[in-house]
Formats: C-alpha cells, sequence, structure tokens
C-alpha cells in the first residue's frame, strides 16, 4: 500500500524501528519448567534447559485479582530478553505480547487502511513511542506523533491511525498526525455538504451547556445556541432535553477560523411568526397562558412556540404594584391586549390592565368636585402626599393640608394614615384630582373675622419682608399684609423683622382667606381727627374723633 507523502517524510523507519526492537535480535522464545517460587523476592525461577535457570519476575504470571496463574512443575513459554550476573533474564508477558502482536496483523496485515487504535505511550526511544493496545505493541514516530516531546507523555492515551504492518519484522506503524488529517478532512466535508446543501439532519446532543447544546452530526460536533431552540426565545436547554437525544437540526453558519459549527433546531420548524403577523393586529384580545413571572413582567404563551411579554406596568391599574405574582400566577389563563408586533425583533407586547375596567372613570362616576371622601395616605413627598380614593390617588398640597404656616404632610402624616379631604378639582384630560384638608375645618381669618372688621386700628409684628410689601403677624396663626404703597409714611428699607407697626384693617376677605393692613390709611384718619379737634368747641378728645372716625 502507497502511503502520503508526510507519513515518513525524511525519516528512516526502517532504522527507526530497528532501534526500537533492537532488544529483540537477543531474544528467543523457549518452553521452560517453574522449578521455585521465591515470593519474598517477587520472582519465580524457570527451568529453560542447558540447566540455566531464568529470572522471572511474579508479577507477570498473576491475574488481574492477583492469582498466579502457574504452579510449580507447570511448562511455561517464556521470552529469554537478556542476561544479568550470567543468569537468563526472561519474560512470560512479552511472549504474550507477540502472540497478540502476530494476531493483529494477520488480522490487519492486508487490510488496515483507515485502521484506527486507542493505546496507552509505554516507553519512549530514539526514534519515537512504544505504544501498547490490548497487549499489542505498536511504535509512533516522533516525528507523526503531533504532540510535543516531554517525559509525562509516558502513561498518556492516545488515538492514531495504523499507516504500516510489517510482518517480516512483527511491526506495527502508528501516526497520530495522519489522523488528524484525515479527520479535518472528513469534517470539512461534512461541513461543505450541510453548509452547500442546506441539509435537515439528525444528531446526538453530546453535552448540554447553559449557554446551548453541542450536537453530533455525523462525527462533526455543532453548537445549538440557546437562542436557536425555540422561537419563544432563549431558553433553558436541559429543561427540554437530555444527553443522548436525537434532535433534528439544520447548519446554519461555519466560522473557519475558529472552526465553530452552529447549529439550528427551531430553523427546522415552520417560522410560527408568519402567522402571528398574518393573523394578530395590534389592538386585538387574545387568550394566552401565563409561562414565567419576573420582578419586571410576565412572560405569556400564545400556543404556538410564541412568547409575549407583559410589562409590569400593563398589568393593573394600580402604581404601586410591587411584583407580578401579587396579581398573576403561572398556568393561569387571561384575556390580554396586543399592544406590539415587532416583525424585526419578533417581540410582542400585550396588556392585561387595558381590557381592565379604568379606576379614574369609576371615579368620576361616583364622585364630583366638591365631594367630602376618606383616602389613605399611599405616599409622602416634600410638596405633599397622595391619598387613595377608591384605587385612584389624589395630591393633597402641602399648602392645603393645614391653615397652620410651613406645615408639610409628611410632619403630620404617615403612610397607611386615613385622612378625610375635599375634592376640589377633577381633571380629566390629565387624569389629575386635587385634594384640600384644611377647606374642612374653619379658618384663622374666618374665626378673625367674627370679631374685627374693617378700619380696627391693630398692632402687629413684622414677619417677613417683601419685595410688594410687609407681613405682619397680627394673631396667632393669622397674617396680614402691608403692601409698599400702604407702607407711607414709613419706609420699607427701614423696617426690620420682628419690629412692632400700627395700622388699621384695610381689607377682611375670608372667601380668599386674606386680610390687608394700611399704615397709610391710619395716618390719613389721625390727619382728619386733628384738624376736626381744631374745628370742633366741643371737648371730644383726639382718641374720641379717631373713633368716630373709625364708625
Amino acid at each position: 500500500m502507497a502511503l502520503d507523502n508526510d507519513t515518513f517524510e525524511e525519516e528512516n523507519f526502517a532504522e527507526m524501528l530497528e532501534a526500537s526492537f533492537k532488544e529483540q535480535e537477543s531474544t528467543r522464545i523457549t518452553e521452560g519448567e517453574i522449578v521455585e517460587f521465591q515470593e519474598e523476592d517477587n520472582r519465580v525461577l524457570v527451568g529453560i534447559g542447558e540447566k540455566l535457570e531464568g529470572i522471572l519476575s511474579l508479577d507477570e504470571i498473576r491475574n488481574e485479582d492477583g492469582e498466579i496463574l502457574f504452579a510449580l512443575g507447570d511448562k511455561i513459554t517464556v521470552m529469554v530478553t537478556g542476561y544479568y550476573n550470567e543468569r537468563p533474564k526472561i519474560s512470560y508477558k512479552k511472549v504474550q505480547e507477540q502472540q497478540k502482536t502476530l494476531a493483529f496483523i494477520k488480522e490487519h496485515g492486508d487490510n488496515f487502511e483507515d485502521l484506527i487504535v486507542e493505546g496507552v505511550i509505554t516507553k519512549k526511544n530514539r526514534g519515537g513511542y512504544i505504544v501498547e493496545s490490548d497487549g499489542v505493541a505498536l511504535f509512533l514516530p516522533r516525528s507523526l506523533a503531533a504532540f510535543k516531546d516531554s517525559d509525562d507523555v509516558i502513561g498518556r492515551k492516545i488515538k492514531a491511525q495504523v499507516i504500516k504492518i510489517d510482518a517480516t519484522d512483527n511491526s506495527i506503524v502508528l501516526s497520530r498526525r495522519k489522523l488528524f488529517n484525515e479527520e479535518r478532512k472528513r469534517k470539512k466535508e461534512i461541513i461543505d455538504a450541510l453548509m452547500e446543501d442546506n441539509k435537515i439532519v439528525e444528531g446526538t446532543i453530546k453535552k448540554i451547556t447553559s449557554y446551548g447544546m453541542f450536537v453530533d452530526v455525523g462525527g462533526v460536533d455543532g453548537l445549538v445556541h440557546y437562542n436557536e431552540i425555540s422561537y419563544k426565545g432563549p431558553v433553558n436547554p436541559s429543561k427540554l432535553y437530555n444527553e443522548g437525544d436525537v434532535v433534528t437540526v439544520k447548519a446554519i453558519s461555519y466560522d473557519k477560523d475558529k472552526r465553530h459549527l452552529s447549529l439550528s433546531i427551531k430553523a427546522v420548524q415552520p417560522d410560527p411568526w408568519a402567522e402571528v403577523e398574518s393573523e394578530l393586529d395590534e389592538g386585538d384580545t387574545i387568550t394566552v397562558t401565563v409561562s414565567n413571572l419576573e420582578p419586571y413582567g410576565v412572560f405569556v404563551d400564545l400556543g404556538n412556540d410564541i412568547e409575549g411579554f407583559l410589562h409590569i406596568s400593563e398589568i393593573t391599574w394600580d402604581k404601586n404594584i410591587k411584583h407580578p405574582k401579587d396579581y398573576l400566577t403561572v398556568g393561569q389563563e387571561i384575556d390580554v391586549e396586543v399592544i406590539e408586533i415587532n416583525s424585526q425583533t419578533h417581540k410582542l407586547r400585550v396588556s392585561y390592565k387595558r381590557l381592565l375596567p379604568k379606576p379614574f372613570d369609576e371615579f368620576v362616576k361616583k364622585h364630583s368636585e366638591g365631594d367630602v371622601v376618606t383616602g389613605v395616605i399611599t405616599s409622602l413627598t416634600d410638596f405633599g402626599a397622595f391619598v387613595k380614593i377608591d384605587g385612584v390617588e389624589g395630591l393633597l398640597h402641602n399648602q392645603d393640608a393645614s391653615w397652620e404656616k410651613n406645615t408639610k404632610c409628611k410632619d403630620i402624616y404617615k403612610i397607611g394614615d386615613s385622612v378625610e379631604v375635599k375634592i376640589v378639582k377633577i381633571n380629566d384630560l390629565e387624569q389629575k384630582i386635587s385634594l384640600n384638608r384644611k377647606l374642612l375645618e374653619e379658618s384663622p381669618i374666618e374665626k378673625y373675622a367674627l370679631s374685627h372688621k374693617t378700619n380696627e386700628v391693630v398692632k402687629g409684628t413684622i414677619r417677613d419682608i417683601k419685595d410688594f410689601g410687609v407681613f405682619v403677624s397680627i394673631e396667632d396663626g393669622v397674617d396680614a399684609l402691608i403692601r409698599n404703597e400702604d407702607l407711607f409714611p414709613l419706609k420699607v428699607e427701614e423696617l426690620e423683622a420682628g419690629q412692632e407697626i400700627e395700622a388699621v384693617i384695610a381689607v377682611i376677605d375670608t372667601q380668599r382667606d386674606r386680610i390687608r393692613l394700611s399704615v397709610k390709611k391710619l395716618e390719613r384718619i389721625k390727619e382728619q381727627a386733628q384738624m376736626d379737634e381744631f374745628n370742633d368747641d366741643s371737648s371730644n378728645s383726639l382718641g374720641d374723633l379717631i373713633k368716630d372716625q373709625l364708625k
């Protein structure tokens, strides 16, 4: 049989084999008789004629259970391999190896093409390695070993291809490089056929990982990525398959640089998205089954290997939803509305809440502006509190919570508190509700108006100075405004907070909850009183005149 050009290259394998088996030149096979067991030295003496007794290791005649195969006086065929201190060195094992080698040559000598063997490297020599396979000694030249030479190759298990059998010297030559080349060539032919013909083939699952499955197709391993298992999207392969299962696949790509073959299971199946795109429209109502719950939403099964996604915001009208599991369970059948079909990305989004009554619509059916209702504080912010009433949240601003100045909702309420409020505005367009708490209580100004009237002289303390005027505290919880134009003859730049000031009440407006004072008007009244004093012959005092002016 002719050998490939790279089989022997410049090596002279005849010389290598001669070096490998040169010890056989002085060997001979003979029949001997066991004459003595020396178990303390782990050896046995065998008479081989001419009054010669050879030394044989006791381990060579033990079976796998450690039992000795021969008894004293038994005949045994051995190989004389040399001499030690004029005693013949003999081996029973080498005879067995030679017999197995001869049997191997007899069986395969004329037909060893594509013959592949597995064995263990047992020794090294100048030309290569001795490989033992089922008791048969084979020779692997160093140049055809296809691995880096080192001392740790002894004991290594290998697979190689038989490239020569020589019955003359009982030699068998191996090559790992030829095996690799043949396998590479064979795999290339398989991959080319898969890619060119767009074949659909069966393969066996060899290994399942978190990212997919390795499938053997005709001796070539390809990866079925978890995205290529189902049209549903990424799936856990270990939940659907077991190693050893036979699956139908299609080759979809091959990376020549990385030598990675990509396979697909879903490419063999009809694309269910074609049916979705032709049968469904946005706005349609469909029945689906809840297949998976995640903190961010729910995956639903349409029943044809298609999954839709129900975002957490589309489950309920309640904005305070914490987790989908509080509303839905795996296996539950629900009706949903299709809100998006993306043909490019194969994404289907659905909504559950859009088929449910809107709480705002139900709210406006039962409530109107001006209604007094009871709700529960659901959240507190720097600007107020949200109060839930019949499933709808309304906003209670800080300034509408109490008549006390600078009071914030978070200072007087906590989440979960029940609170009575008045609905002051319902915004149908923006679906917002404004609430008021302080309108349910008598305002300090309303109370003040019961005992005070306009043109009355009052005293107060400056609380705050603004660009447009001065705020004055005239009683607990009651503030009044003196506009800049009503401060004369006082000058605003000469005033400061905490300073006492006298003025008359110019306006008490309980509807708009405000009081205005005037220093200017008080000065006019005083001037008029003084003028009247000079013109009046009566003995009325200035105080009496002022009182008269104020009547």
